[in-house]
């Protein structure tokens, strides 16, 4: 937003006196005299900025009848007097000008230069547009990305952990298959099933599920050139056959005279052979207790899981050819089958990258209509009544500005190498929204001009005004999107720097681009002004023609007087006097205490991380598949390693007994179910006693651990034995339980690691799933650093283009309070704290920097005798640019609350916060605490 408290508004000309010479000024015996309009060709005396400089306001009133403006229509009528008139204050003078001096110096004869050449300027960006914009053909064509290298933490613990787990633990998937033990995710298809009645646990049901189980197991996938992908080859395998997809319908399938009253859960006895039923059958109702398990009475859902094999290249493209086969089948499984009794929702391990990457296409038309809108609303707001004041094709040609910028900046971040992710499908929404900022800025700047000056100085002028107002916003605006480099999240990252370079480019377009474009509109003002002048004669037909073009004002605009948008003066007559009331005061007041109040309470509310459902659109069929696994399956969480990661004397009485220490730290988490520990060691134990071996001695100890693999074959890969016969590291499991939630999950993270940290023994906690958890710890670490990071640059920026103290302090507070409106209310409208909403929490301090700096520079500034008149002149001045600028940013991302996605509405929803809350700090709370200082 662009905005300058001495620029933004049309500051009322006086007439001029009868025999005055144009150009030359009447003043009284004060020190200074008053500022009259330009009156004819040559330069104009450079204007006073409000930022920086030493100045006396325009309408200071000196004493003496000769320093009032003559009266007329276009002045404005004195501000309405207040209760406080008497308490005077002193006029604040602002000596530090060495940026904002040379830099409104440097602008002025950018501006001559645009004036005076307009094509150049015009043609070059839309030739270096051209240029770059070749770069869009690196724009990724499908649209493949990586979930964990872009929306986990760089440098998170866990994946250090996997590296240490990859390069100690190996695994042979053809001999024995063990899910738990993989260092990373395994290809997979997945389906769960549940049952129309109170339990699956009846032949019939059974039935019903042996029947999916065997359709998906057919399935069978047809490459081009012909070969065929059954199941039976790419399945992951246990001694040679596929792993069965769930131990209990296995079972059942082999037995079918089953006894199916007398299950146990979570651990079954199957065969002789002890098999773990957590997570593979949901919503279940346990019955009397039989050593570490119950009786199973009722089970309402059953996971079934395909697991594929993950070897090689080739592998892994013949996994993932029968996934996307499997993924087209599935979705007909139950009208195929005629199933009756049970329901069925399927995903597989590709079903987030498919349906991510399906999702940003929903966006496209938005897209579409979005800059139809931004158009329309430009439209509107420059639209005048006469054909020579009208800015019409000037609004219209600073949104296509804004296109060329957009495909400028992100046309290089292509050809340089910066990936495009999907979030970076936001930023045109946004720059849409605050591109057109600086072109309202420009062209109210303008209509103060004079027609009678050349289009050079007319230019000059208009650059020397808009200086610092557009300079200082977009510096504010490009720091808070760089410093989001700083976080952890590469997704973050890539959408900071793509959309604070293209902020940069509508930046130098309009300065260049928009306003060569607007040089040349002025020529079009003189010749059309010349036009509508011309006397008329009688054989002469066009004076109809004439007459329509000044519709509905019938007469022209008078040059020298003051364009006063009407908006300016509603803030000035109406909005200005009735907030500054004393009830309007003490009704702002409990509405900002309310306000915080409800902010901070929701502040403790907001849940963190990205849910993955979230990446996929509403209508995805990982919704319910999501859906019912919270339901049904949330008792149990993923089986953790504990590793031992340093040589251990495992034959030492004293160090087994610091392990068994530690891991039963672990089993008495609120967090593990201590009965589904699983440890190579203690089964050691138990086999020597049971061999009647020394279990003390290092030699019995190590001689032995051959035999006793071979009877317990899958504890081969839980222990890394050297061939000098030593143990450099080991590892056991422990099962989760109760961490369905966000907090849940990080506390439990938290705990394993805090638990590890603190035992005698050297260990380390990982799971796969540890990857994604990580992001709920580092979230709200990225977010205070960054928000911290921008808002200190916020103040030095203020403290340098707005040197002065106080105006600092509320920008400082207007930042913090927007942030804590934002975050807290975000828990009222379901957003979590994850790294979508992190970008826009660090957009929000630019945000809240541009809607507070001028309205409270502005106040400072003021040479009003009270504080109520200083308030409203604050809002005269800058009221309307700020209710302008929020208003096309909305507008700009409005239209991402219809997309049919999680990751686009929520940039929408926190955009409007953001928009709402800055605005009304701008204009409401500032305006009034200000007031009672």
């Amino acid at each position: 937003m662009s905005l300058n408290p001495s620029k933004v508004a049309p500051e009322p000309e006086p007439e001029r006196e009868a025999g005055q010479e144009p150009g030359s000024e009447a003043h009284g015996p004060g020190p200074e005299r008053e500022s009259g309009p330009p009156a004819g060709p040559g330069p104009e005396p450079e204007p006073p900025s409000a930022a920086g400089q030493d100045w006396e306001p325009e309408h200071d009133r000196a004493e003496g009848p000769s320093a009032q403006p003559p009266p007329g229509p276009e002045a404005p009528p004195p501000l309405p007097a207040s209760k406080s008139e008497n308490l005077r204050a002193p006029r604040p003078r602002c000596h530090t000008n060495c940026l904002e001096a040379p830099l409104s110096r440097a602008f002025r004869r950018l501006g001559r230069k645009v004036g005076a050449h307009p094509w150049i300027f015009l043609l070059l960006p839309v030739a270096l547009t051209a240029v770059l914009g070749t770069g869009l053909m690196y724009l990724p064509r499908d649209g493949e990305e990586d979930l964990e290298e872009e929306y986990t933490p760089i440098g998170s613990p866990a994946k250090a952990e996997r590296r240490f787990v990859q390069g100690h633990f190996t695994a042979n998937d053809s001999l024995v298959f063990s899910i738990s033990r993989k260092s990373a995710e395994v290809p997979y298809a997945s389906v769960l099933v549940v049952s129309n009645t109170e339990t699956l646990l009846e032949p019939d049901i059974l039935e019903e599920i042996s029947k999916v189980d065997d359709t998906v197991q057919a399935l069978t996938v047809t490459q081009d050139n012909g070969t065929q992908i059954p199941y039976s080859e790419v399945c992951a395998k246990n001694q040679g056959s596929c792993v069965p997809s769930n131990p209990l319908l296995f079972a059942w399938k082999r037995n079918k005279g089953l006894n199916l009253r007398t299950i146990t859960f979570p651990i079954y006895s199957l065969a002789g052979q002890i098999v773990s039923l957590a997570n593979t059958l949901g919503g279940t109702v346990l019955g009397e207790r039989m050593g570490p398990s119950q009786v199973l009475l009722r089970a309402r859902a059953m996971r079934l899981q395909y697991h594929l094999e993950a070897g090689g290249a080739e592998e892994h493209e013949r996994s993932k050819a029968w996934m996307i086969h499997f993924l087209t089948q599935a979705s007909s499984l139950e009208e195929s089958l005629a199933l009756k009794k049970i329901q069925v929702v399927y995903f597989s391990s590709l079903s987030r990258q498919l349906e991510f990457e399906a999702t940003s296409m929903t966006v496209v038309p938005l897209f579409h209509l979005a800059y139809l809108l931004i158009i329309l609303f430009a439209i509107v707001s420059c639209y005048r009544c006469d054909c020579v004041q009208n800015k019409m094709w000037v609004a219209v040609f600073g949104v296509i500005s804004v296109a060329l910028a957009v495909v400028s900046g992100f046309g290089l971040m292509l050809y340089i190498g910066v990936p495009f992710v999907l979030i970076v499908a936001n930023s045109p929404f946004l720059i849409l929204g605050v591109g057109v900022d600086d072109m309202f800025i420009m062209i109210s700047a303008w209509q103060k001009t004079s027609l009678m000056d050349n289009i050079s100085e007319r230019m000059s002028d208009v650059y020397s005004k808009v200086a610092v107002s557009i300079t200082i916003t977009t510096v504010t605006n490009v720091l808070a999107f760089y410093t989001g480099i700083m976080t952890s999240f590469r997704s973050v990252q890539y959408f900071c720097i793509y959309t604070g370079t293209t902020l940069l480019f509508c930046y130098i377009y309009n300065i260049t681009c928009f306003g060569a474009f607007m040089a040349l509109d002025g020529k079009r003002e003189v010749v059309c002004l010349r036009w509508l002048k011309k006397p008329e004669t009688p054989d002469q037909k066009c004076s109809s023609l004439k007459k329509s073009c000044c519709l509905p004002c019938n007469s022209l605009q008078d040059e020298y007087k003051a364009d006063i948008h009407p908006m300016n003066l509603f803030f000035r007559d109406y909005f200005g006097p009735f907030l500054i009331s004393t009830k309007s005061k003490i009704f702002v007041v409990l509405l900002y205490v309310l306000y915080i109040i409800a902010s901070l309470y929701g502040c403790f509310q907001v849940q963190e991380g990205l849910d993955l459902r979230n990446l996929a659109s509403d209508d995805s069929y990982i919704t319910p598949y999501f859906n019912v696994e919270e339901d049904h399956f949330s008792t149990y969480g993923p089986r953790v390693m504990v590793i031992v990661t340093e040589a251990l004397d495992y034959w030492d009485k004293d160090a087994r007994k610091k392990l068994e220490n530690c891991l039963a730290d672990f089993e008495n988490s609120e967090y593990v179910d201590e009965n589904l520990t699983e440890f190579w060691l203690q089964e050691y134990v138990k086999y020597m006693e049971n061999l009647r071996q020394n279990i003390n001695g290092k030699t019995s100890f190590l001689s032995n651990i051959p035999t006793f693999l071979m009877d317990f074959p899958l504890f081969a890969y839980d222990i890394n034995i050297t061939s000098s016969q030593e143990i450099i590291c080991s590892r056991a499991f422990v099962q989760t339980m109760g961490i369905s939630s966000s907090t849940d999950k990080k506390l439990m993270l938290l705990q394993f690691r805090n638990m590890a940290e603190k035992c005698e023994v050297p260990l380390m906690v990982y799971n796969p799933a540890f990857i994604y958890f990580d992001q709920y710890s580092a979230i709200v670490e990225n977010t205070v650093r960054n928000v911290v990071v921008a808002s200190a640059a916020m103040f030095v920026v203020s403290l340098l283009l707005i040197p002065h103290p106080l105006c600092s302090l509320w920008v400082t507070f207007a930042i913090a309070s927007v942030i804590v409106g934002v975050t807290g209310f975000m828990a009222f409208w379901n957003v979590n704290l994850d790294s979508i909403s992190m970008i826009n929490l660090v957009i929000c301090i630019g945000f809240s920097f541009d809607f507070s700096a001028h309205i409270s520079y502005a106040f400072v500034s003021s040479s009003e005798p009270s504080v109520d008149r200083k308030a409203i002149e604050a809002l005269y001045l800058l009221g309307y640019p700020v209710l302008q600028s929020a208003v096309s940013t909305i507008i700009g991302v409005c239209v991402l609350s219809a997309a049919n996605a999680y990751i686009f509405r929520t940039f929408f929803k926190i955009m409007f916060l953001v928009m709402v809350f800055g605005a009304a700090h701008g204009l409401i709370f500032i305006p009034v605490f200000l007031t009672f200082f």
